[in-house]
């Protein structure tokens, strides 16, 4: 439909990651993590986050697979220059692991036409350790 060009590595993600011990049960196998994302558009049109896809592994490479609309119930609108960020969590059988995958986005212009009809693109979101604080040392 458009011949806007958007070039997807416009499109930043940072992570921050936190153990949460009182959400963990560790002599149950149950390591709760908690990641903070905060997802920049260094473009110059809108971009609208459609659905993501995830690949959790945890140190015994059993691997949980996440595929969804949106993130926290929202699909987000990032204006140029403009970012979103949001809070979710994971939960490991072990106290180490790792996170990747990719959000599947529309260049959001012009705005009134529906996001299926939009030129769409992939932005991966690098791998990132969930650890307990001294599972590493």
């Amino acid at each position: 439909m458009s011949n806007i060009e958007f070039n997807p590595k416009l499109v930043g993600v940072s992570v921050v990651t936190a153990y949460l011990p009182r959400h963990s049960t560790p002599d149950d196998g149950r390591y709760t993590f908690a990641y903070t994302i905060t997802i920049s558009n260094a473009g110059d049109m809108p971009v609208q986050l459609l659905s993501r896809h995830w690949l959790i592994t945890d140190a015994d490479d059993d691997v949980q697979e996440v595929r969804g609309e949106g993130v926290v119930g929202e699909q987000p609108i990032i204006q140029p220059g403009g970012s979103f960020r949001y809070t979710s969590g994971a939960t490991l059988a072990t106290p180490v692991g790792f996170m990747k995958g990719n959000y599947f986005m529309v260049v959001r212009e012009p705005m009134e036409v529906p996001p299926e009809e939009l030129p769409n693109f992939e932005v991966p979101i690098p791998a990132f350790t969930l650890h307990t604080p001294t599972a590493l040392n």
